[in-house]
């Protein structure tokens, strides 16, 4: 069986997404991340697929899975890219809403850059000590879908995003699901960079968009930060996080705008199974 496939970019987090609307495609874990290999497949940070929307919440659904096929609960910058290939694929015009594990998420399109409306973010930690190999660190934790660490750095290009990343990731603290870590350089009022080591992917990716979104609304308890925060990431794009607050502190109507292109396209025999 061949797999007939559209290749995206979320600001440098790239994607395989195809169309399983007739239901006929069943993957394993093993065949995604064959697929998602960069020596033996296509390469991508994750694999989408466009699915029908059961629960009557949304207007479609997706099946997503990290490169190394596991179970991925939500991702903003594939939800941007997903949504462009909505647009595509079923003509929608101005906005569309899928479905995701994480609940459902709303999209608006402008030109080659989306807008999603992401879940209402959850279990936000301010400055806890935890050991680490270089001693002790002040971490920031927030699930925007996903659970994110969020460590402040005076040089983003000097921070141990590999090493230091993947001890956190794995770090005592964080068990059992894990974290993905996000390293932030403030940059000037409402400007920050992040780089990002992702949990799934195991390594850092050009750009994060429910990390960037994490780092940005801490920025907001942390540094006062005001809606809304651009996010410079390490594939050079410039995103904005959009947000408002809630009477108990809390966040809502949080939003991310940035590009979602079209890379290729393309068909791959899938793996006997």
């Amino acid at each position: 069986m061949r797999l007939e496939f559209v290749k995206m970019s979320g600001a440098g987090n790239d994607f395989i997404v195809a169309d399983n609307r007739s239901g006929q495609l069943s993957l394993s874990r093993e065949t995604v991340a064959r697929l998602c290999h960069r020596q033996f497949g296509i390469g991508a940070d994750g694999l989408m697929l466009l699915v029908p929307c059961r629960s009557g919440k949304a207007d479609w659904a997706w099946q997503f899975w990290n490169s190394d096929g596991s179970d991925a609960e939500m991702c903003g910058n594939g939800a941007r890219c997903f949504a462009r290939y909505i647009q595509k694929v079923t003509g929608a015009t101005e906005r569309t809403t899928f479905e995701t594990v994480a609940g459902v998420i709303g999209a608006t399109f402008h030109g080659e850059r989306v807008t999603v409306t992401l879940t209402a973010p959850q279990g936000l930690r301010l400055n806890e000590a935890v050991p680490s190999s270089t001693g002790p660190l002040t971490i920031h934790s927030l699930n925007t879908g996903v659970p994110h660490a969020v460590v402040y750095v005076p040089d983003a290009d000097q921070a141990m995003v590999q090493a230091l990343g993947r001890e956190i990731r794995f770090h005592e603290h964080f068990k059992p699901r894990g974290t993905n870590v996000n390293f932030v350089e403030v940059k000037g009022p409402n400007f920050i960079r992040v780089r990002t080591y992702e949990r799934g992917v195991e390594g850092e990716t050009l750009a994060c968009g429910t990390g960037l979104t994490a780092c940005a609304l801490v920025s907001s308890k942390v540094h006062g930060f005001k809606s809304p925060v651009r996010v410079v990431v390490q594939g050079g794009d410039e995103l904005e996080v959009h947000f408002d607050t809630t009477a108990d502190g809390g966040f809502s109507n949080v939003r991310l705008n940035g590009p979602a292109t079209f890379v290729f396209e393309g068909s791959i025999e899938l793996p006997a199974a």
